[in-house]
């Protein structure tokens, strides 16, 4: 049997940190004290978490930080820079209790439109001290409050690119918050990620840096239903052909609906899609017509005919660990 690996998922956040994230913000980064996070309130919110891994069969979680509460958009930088450090810390400390069951995925100090280059010391300090395997990347720092950086497609990102090829570890492409009126960070998300999509298959970027390992998360966002309008662009442009292009990228399973999964399999193969359900999270709630929550998605993937067992081991272990390099099965 396969291991049952959840490649996407974000820690539960104690009291105490909810209490120092209104410190920082309300203080603009002078708090009148430091974060106090107590072993017992870190284990708790862990154990929460190994509770509900227990009921839905998952093995190992990827932790990262919760991306809508990133505060990549709070002035001043500072703000944005002493609570990913908190929540990096969270994430660690939770590795370090349950080191069966959890790996860290760092998030990034991002701010707005300053360049990458603020977060390398941060992920290096991460990985090659702290073992962290891999990391969130913001398309958008500034939430919707600005006009955003350039695209993933850019040299503007080259810089973190040239890092994550050094320590040889993937990005989440996952956004955060939503100060857009019209748009919850739901839609956000859908957005950012198709943008991300074509901003990169429209660039050099794979060719300047053919090791990136870059993951997108929630099928792909809209890509995947509109392949037809894609294939044609790439045909008319003489690209190569978009559904060889997609080959550069990696997709996870958070879609939380059968259809949309077996669309993406069918897309963009089985050999690129990590299992994920970002559980506890937006799909927590119940499906009133199965009466199971909408991110236990182990049992779905399991009865899809359309699978074989070599695209569930896939699916489940073999795609997550052989891109991320720097996972270890037994962590003690």
């Amino acid at each position: 049997m396969p291991l049952i690996i959840d490649s996407h998922a974000h820690v539960v956040v104690p009291p105490e940190s909810y209490k120092f994230m209104a410190e920082l913000v309300s203080s603009r980064a002078n708090p009148a004290f430091p974060p106090t996070l107590p072993d017992e309130s870190v284990r708790k919110a862990g154990q929460s978490i190994v509770d509900i891994m227990d009921k839905v069969g998952t093995d190992i979680q990827f932790l990262s930080p919760r991306p809508y509460m990133q505060m990549h958009s709070v002035k001043p930088a500072k703000v944005t820079a002493a609570w990913t450090k908190h929540m990096n810390d969270l994430v660690h400390r939770t590795v370090q209790m349950f080191p069966t069951r959890f790996r860290g995925v760092a998030g990034l100090p991002q701010y707005r439109d300053s360049s990458p280059e603020n977060c390398i010391a941060e992920l290096e300090f991460r990985v090659q001290e702290q073992g962290f395997i891999g990391c969130l990347l913001n398309p958008d720092p500034t939430e919707g409050d600005a006009a955003p950086p350039p695209g993933l497609g850019d040299p503007f990102w080259y810089p973190l690119y040239e890092t994550l090829c050094a320590l040889d570890i993937p990005a989440l492409v996952h956004s955060a918050g939503s100060c857009e009126p019209r748009l919850s960070y739901t839609l956000k998300f859908i957005n950012e990620e198709s943008i991300a999509i074509t901003s990169l298959l429209s660039s050099e970027v794979f060719t300047r840096f053919p090791t990136l390992k870059l993951i997108i998360p929630h099928g792909g966002g809209a890509i995947p239903y509109h392949m037809g309008r894609f294939r044609a662009w790439s045909v008319h442009k003489k690209e190569t052909f978009f559904d060889e292009q997609l080959k550069h990228l990696h997709f996870d399973t958070t879609t939380y609906d059968k259809d949309a999964l077996e669309l993406l399999f069918k897309v963009v193969g089985t050999e690129r899609v990590l299992f994920a359900t970002e559980n506890p999270g937006t799909g927590s709630a119940i499906d009133p017509r199965t009466g199971r929550a909408f991110d236990d998605l182990k049992p779905v993937i399991e009865a899809m005919a359309m699978l074989s067992d070599k695209d569930r081991e896939n699916i489940f272990e073999c795609n997550c660990t052989r891109l991320y390099t720097r996972f270890r099965r037994d962590q003690e």
